[in-house]
């Protein structure tokens, strides 16, 4: 079964901010994931592009690699590349009604 877009955003909801406690897709801090052509192993690999809440956000580093490792685990997932972007810079804009529920932004 072809890994899609939709699998790797429901999989990345596993990942938590540890500083606010609501999951990355949820935070608006996915921007883009993008799903390869299967390899010659069958295997595909993802390229996910995302942001921090700040350019300095302490989280980074664990953030970018619990999204690669819950990736990786997903059937027919070869290799999983996260990017920092910080154009265009996050806003509360990008966050889901349920996230601003979670933290009490109306």
């Amino acid at each position: 079964m072809p890994v899609v877009e939709d699998q790797v955003r429901e999989e990345l909801k596993k990942v938590i901010d540890p500083e606010l406690f609501v999951n990355i897709v949820d935070l608006g801090l996915i921007y883009e994931v993008t799903v390869l052509e299967p390899n010659e192993e069958q295997k595909q690999d993802v390229k996910i592009n995302m942001t921090m809440t700040s350019p300095m956000c302490p989280a980074g580093p664990q953030l970018v690699a619990n999204s690669k490792q819950v990736v990786g685990v997903i059937d027919g997932v070869g290799q999983v590349e996260v990017k920092i972007v910080l154009d265009p810079p996050w806003t509360p804009d990008r966050m889901t009604e349920d996230a601003r529920d979670q933290l009490g932004i109306f």
